[in-house]
């Protein structure tokens, strides 16, 4: 259930709802909007009726959600959610970028990359420390020292730091480091990763499952929600279908169904999502058209020897040229993006 509060209502009046809800065994969530603010209500089994909650000051409504995922929808919020990041959002009319390698090899690699993206305008980094693979055999990542390395990249460009965390026992470390914290697909269904994660205020970005339906992913999204962390980005990264030509199948379809259904920002990850470095910018422009809210790339400065997915990796210089068309399509998407031409910090 929703219960709708009058526009300027009293702090008190808001107070006296959520004690209700508490008293009732139930748990409440403020959740500010443009227009009004709304107290959602979760942890009950069954109906709830609104004459509980209707005689009470300040409340105008009582409506009830009827879609199994409650607060990452759009009955609860019709506004976008827009995530910011230390200070830079994610979901609002300006795209989002996200860029870097697969893995941090080496200090010099992460920093060099990080200088590249940052004379291009990108201002998220991406690299992974920790590293879940499908084989034991695979680089698995230079973990708490990539941790350090990261920081250090942070610290040399500004560059806002996106890595993945794979369990509840290296969360602490690697939300040190971290300014959003990714959730990978092999993960999205680790339920007690993502309430451990409702515990930490920091964005997360929620990767959809290899095979997971847009339902599945919403109600992954809504456990960290519950926990009280409201900053989540969505990210569609392709699924698993019969089709062998490409790594993944790409699901734009989802795009426009995730922003019916959901307020959350969503993000697109091409590199996953077909899995060929010289397909990446087709399905990137492809995926702003869809109505993405940005993009998570990967680039690598030689792709060729990268420990993990170089093969769908970028060279800065194809980055550049797909931020180039990313600026041109912008505007037709009632977007903006600006990439850094003249001027541009050099790199070192």
């Amino acid at each position: 259930m929703l219960i709708v509060m009058k526009l300027r209502a009293e702090r008190e009046d808001i107070d006296r709802v959520k004690e209700r809800i508490s008293k009732l065994g139930f748990t409440p969530h403020e959740i500010p909007g443009e227009q009004r603010l709304a107290i959602g209500i979760t942890g009950n089994q069954g109906k709830l009726d609104p004459e509980m909650f209707l005689n009470l000051p300040g409340v105008v409504e009582a409506i009830p959600v009827s879609k199994p995922f409650k607060l990452v929808s759009r009955d609860v919020k019709a506004e976008n959610t827009v995530v910011r990041v230390d200070g830079e959002p994610i979901g609002a009319r300006e795209l989002a970028v996200i860029a870097g390698p697969c893995s941090v090899e080496s200090r010099q690699q992460i920093i060099d990359v990080a200088f590249a993206l940052k004379s291009q305008g990108v201002k998220f980094l991406r690299g992974g420390a920790y590293k879940p693979r499908t084989s034991p055999y695979s680089f698995q990542g230079l973990k708490d020292e990539a941790l350090q390395y990261l920081k250090d990249a942070k610290d040399a460009t500004g560059l806002r730091i996106v890595t993945e965390v794979k369990d509840t026992e290296t969360l602490p470390i690697v939300a040190e480091c971290a300014d959003i914290l990714q959730v990978g697909a092999r993960n999205m269904q680790n339920y007690s990763l993502l309430e451990a994660l409702g515990d930490i205020r920091k964005p997360v970005l929620l990767k959809r499952g290899l095979a997971a339906t847009i339902e599945e992913l919403l109600m992954a999204a809504e456990y960290i929600l519950n926990g009280g962390n409201y900053n989540v980005i969505l990210c569609e990264r392709g699924i698993r279908t019969f089709e062998p030509a490409t790594r993944n199948t790409l699901d734009l379809n989802a795009i426009p169904i995730i922003k019916k259904l959901s307020h959350l920002p969503v993000i697109v990850d091409p590199s996953h999502g077909i899995g060929v470095w010289d397909g990446v910018m087709a399905m990137s422009l492809a995926a702003i058209a869809a109505g993405a809210d940005g993009l998570i790339v990967e680039v690598h400065q030689d792709p060729a020897m990268a420990l993990s997915d170089g093969y769908q990796s970028l060279k800065p210089a194809k980055m550049k040229r797909l931020l180039d068309k990313l600026e041109q399509l912008a505007p037709i998407m009632d977007r903006t993006f600006t990439p850094a031409h003249a001027g541009a910090e050099a790199l070192p």
